[in-house]
C-alpha cells in the first residue's frame, strides 16, 4: 500500500467557472493515492457548474459534491463549508480556474510527515495566460528545503498570505477553531494564514512547485486580485490587513504583527501606489485619504526601521501632505528594483530631505546605505536611427554624493523577453560623467535580432557596475516626449517588417513590444485596441 494512501482532503471551491473546474479537480485526482477524497463545493453557480460536477462525480468515488444554495458572495464560506466536510488527517485548498501539478500532494505531506509539522508549504507559480510566462510567489521563502519550529522568528512568513500552497494537519485547524472570514470579505486568506501563524505551528517549508496560481487578465470578470480599479478593493485590501495583523497581536505574536505592517508597506502600498497616476482625480483624493487614516496607526517603530526603504518612504510622503502630491515620483519610488528620481533637495541645513516643502521628511539614511541598495535612477531615452531602430542613450543620476563616491565605471544592458525565460540580449557599454551630476551611456537597440529571438513584450533591465567590482541592478524611467515613444516600422531581411514600438510600464519602465511581418503589425494593433477599451 502506498505509504501516504488516503491522508488528504482537497477542496476545490467554484462559482460560474465551469470552463476551468474541470481541469482544476482532475489536478487533485490525479494526485495519486494520498488523496482520499475531492470535496467540491459550488458556490450556486448559475452557468451549470453543479451538473457537470455531478457528472463527474458519478463516476468517481473520491469525489463529493457540495452546492450551497445561496452565493456566499466571497471565498471564505465555500471553503469553510469544505473544512467541515473533510474527513482526512490532512486538507489542502484549491480554486477552480487553478491546478495542483503532479507530485505537489506526495511533496507537501512527506515534508509534514518527515518533520512533524502541523503545517507545510511550497512553491506556488503565478501563470500568466495565455503567454504561460510563469513568476514564483515569494521564492525566497521557498528557496532550500526548511523546519520552522517556532514560526515567531521568521517574520518572512507572513509575507505569504497564500492559503493555497499549503497542507494542513485538519485535527490542528479544528482544534484551534482557525477558519476563514465568512461571506463577502475580499482578501480572506489573509486573515486566515494570519490565524495559522498565530497558532504557533511546527512548519515545513520545501522548494518543490505545488500550486500553480492561473492570471487570466483578459478575463470577463476578473479576479479579485487583479480588479483593482475601485476604491473598494483598496478599503478592502486594508481592512484584510488590519484584521490580520489585529490577529496576530491578539496572540501575542509581537514580531509577526510588526512583520504585517512591514509587509504592507512594501506590497500593497507599492502595488497600488504604482498604479495611482492611472486613475481619476476622485479616485487619488479618496485613495490618499483612506491610506492616511490607515497608516495613522503606525507607531514610531514601523517607521525607523529602515525609513527610506521604498513603501516606508512612501508611506512618509502620504502622512506628511493632506492631499495626493508627486505621483509620477511615487510611482517610480514604488517600482521593482525602486528609483528615487529628480529633484533631490537638502533642508536648510544641508540633510537631504523628499522635498523643498517637505524639508522634516528626511533621507539623510540615504547617505550610510550601501550602494547596492540605493534606489538608484536612470533615464531612458529611444531614439530613432535612421534604417536600423533606436539608440538607447541612459543617463544616471547623482543621488547626494553616493554615487560619484562609489565610482560608475560600466552598465551591463540586457533586453529580457517577458515571456520566454532566459532569452535575452546583452552588452556592456561604458558610463561617462557628463555635467550636472549625470554619466552617461549609448548603444544601439537591434530589432531584428529580437524579433528573431521572439515577438511579443521586451523588457529593459540594467546593472550598474562601480569601481569595487560591486553592481546595482535597476530598471529605466522611460522618458516621454515628441518621438520618444513612437511605433516605428524597421525593414527586416528575414521578415520584410519589423513593428517596435516602446512604452512605458505601469511603474514607469521603458519597454518593447516587437511584432513581425503584416500579420504581426495586425496582432499589435488589435492589442492596442483591446487596452483602449478595456
Amino acid at each position: 500500500m502506498h505509504p501516504h494512501h488516503s491522508q488528504v482532503s482537497v477542496v476545490v471551491i467554484g462559482h460560474d467557472d465551469a470552463a476551468h473546474v474541470t481541469d482544476a479537480v482532475h489536478s487533485a485526482l490525479g494526485q495519486g493515492p494520498a488523496v482520499r477524497e475531492v470535496v467540491v463545493v459550488d458556490d450556486c453557480s448559475t452557468d451549470g457548474s453543479a451538473d457537470l460536477l455531478d457528472r463527474l462525480a458519478a463516476d468517481e468515488p473520491r469525489l463529493r459534491v457540495i452546492r450551497l444554495p445561496v452565493n456566499s458572495g466571497g471565498c471564505g464560506t465555500p471553503r469553510n463549508t469544505g473544512l467541515d466536510a473533510v474527513t482526512s488527517p490532512h486538507v489542502m485548498f484549491l480554486d477552480s480556474d487553478d491546478v495542483l501539478p503532479p507530485g505537489a500532494v506526495d511533496a507537501l505531506l512527506t515534508a509534514a510527515t518527515g518533520a512533524g509539522a502541523q503545517v507545510a508549504g511550497g512553491l506556488c507559480v503565478r501563470r500568466e495566460l495565455p503567454s504561460g510566462r510563469e513568476v514564483p510567489w515569494e521564492p525566497d521563502l521557498y528557496a532550500a528545503p526548511a523546519v520552522l519550529a517556532r514560526p515567531a522568528r521568521h517574520p518572512r512568513l507572513v509575507h505569504d498570505t497564500l492559503c493555497v500552497n499549503k497542507l494542513y494537519a485538519t485535527a490542528f485547524l479544528r482544534e484551534h477553531g482557525i477558519r476563514f472570514p465568512d461571506g463577502r470579505f475580499p482578501y480572506e486568506d489573509f486573515v486566515f494564514t494570519a490565524r495559522v501563524w498565530a497558532a504557533a505551528p511546527r512548519v515545513a517549508l520545501i522548494p518543490d512547485r505545488v500550486y500553480v496560481w492561473h492570471v487570466r487578465r483578459s478575463a470577463r470578470r476578473l479576479s479579485i486580485s487583479l480588479d483593482r480599479a475601485g476604491i473598494d478593493n483598496w478599503r478592502a485590501r486594508t481592512h484584510a490587513c488590519r484584521t490580520a495583523h489585529a490577529v496576530l497581536l491578539d496572540a501575542g505574536q509581537k514580531r509577526l504583527a510588526r512583520g504585517a505592517r512591514a509587509k504592507f508597506l512594501d506590497r500593497e502600498l507599492r502595488m497600488y501606489a504604482r498604479e495611482l497616476p492611472l486613475r481619476d482625480e476622485d479616485y487619488r483624493r479618496r485613495w490618499w485619504a483612506h491610506t492616511r487614516a490607515f497608516l495613522a496607526d503606525y507607531d514610531a517603530d514601523d517607521w525607523t526601521r529602515d525609513p527610506v526603504s521604498p513603501g516606508r518612504l512612501i508611506g512618509r510622503v502620504v502622512l506628511a501632505s493632506p492631499e495626493p502630491r508627486d505621483l509620477p515620483r511615487l510611482r517610480e519610488l514604488a517600482a521593482r528594483p525602486a528609483r528615487l528620481c529628480p529633484p533631490y533637495a537638502r533642508a536648510q541645513d544641508g540633510t537631504p530631505c523628499w522635498s523643498a516643502d517637505l524639508p522634516g521628511l528626511t533621507l539623510e539614511p540615504l547617505l550610510t546605505r550601501p550602494v547596492p541598495r540605493l534606489p538608484l535612477a536612470v533615464d531612458a531615452e529611444l531614439r530613432p536611427r535612421a534604417g536600423s531602430g533606436f539608440r538607447l542613450r541612459l543617463r544616471l543620476h547623482e543621488l547626494y554624493g553616493r554615487v560619484a563616491a562609489a565610482g560608475p565605471e560600466s552598465v551591463e544592458v540586457e533586453w529580457r523577453h517577458r515571456e520566454r525565460d532566459g532569452v535575452a540580449v546583452r552588452r556592456t557599454v561604458p558610463l561617462r560623467a557628463s555635467a550636472g551630476g549625470v554619466w552617461s551611456a549609448e548603444t544601439a537597440v537591434p530589432p531584428n535580432r529580437l524579433a528573431a529571438l521572439g515577438t511579443g513584450a521586451w523588457d529593459l533591465r540594467l546593472c550598474v557596475r562601480f569601481r569595487d567590482g560591486s553592481g546595482r541592478r535597476v530598471t529605466a524611467h522611460a522618458l516621454a516626449g515628441p518621438g520618444l515613444l513612437r511605433r516605428r516600422a524597421v525593414p527586416s531581411p528575414r521578415h520584410g517588417v519589423v513593428l517596435v514600438r516602446p512604452y512605458a510600464t505601469h511603474s514607469g519602465a521603458l519597454a518593447l513590444r516587437v511584432a513581425t511581418g503584416a500579420r504581426g503589425v495586425v496582432s499589435v494593433l488589435r492589442g492596442r485596441l483591446w487596452r483602449l477599451l478595456h
